[in-house]
């Protein structure tokens, strides 16, 4: 019998202007099984299987320069091979806007989806 607790995140819903074309971002660059609501992707799939790792749930305050302040969410995608996945997407033309590095932490670096919305890219 399960003891009522959250487990995980169960999924990512982003508004947007143009659904398809935000979903195609993700899906292109990323390599996300990324749907447009009601429907899977052009390959059949609803779901994005992900492999099991660390999830950070942080707040942040609501002056921080840490991402735009127009923005109240950042996705961070944990990630393996960062140099190699920042080489193609600037190869497709997406800013990469910051990197940076923390002992212990890892390394991240920051794009920006088709709609303005901040992507962390985290390598542990």
């Amino acid at each position: 019998m399960a003891d009522g607790k959250v487990v995980g995140i169960g999924g990512l819903f982003i508004r947007s202007a143009d659904p398809a074309a935000l979903a195609a971002w993700y899906r292109d660059h990323l390599g996300i099984a990324a749907t447009c609501s009601g429907e899977p992707t052009p390959d059949g799939e609803w779901v994005w299987m992900q492999q099991a790792g660390p999830t950070v749930f942080s707040a942040f305050k609501a002056d921080s320069d840490y991402f735009a302040a127009d923005r109240q969410v950042m996705l961070n995608l944990r990630v393996e091979g960062l140099d190699a996945l920042l080489a193609r997407l600037e190869a497709a033309g997406i800013a990469i806007s910051h990197r940076e590095a923390m002992e212990g932490v890892g390394a991240f670096a920051r794009v920006h989806d088709c709609d303005g919305n901040p992507v962390e890219l985290w390598e542990p």
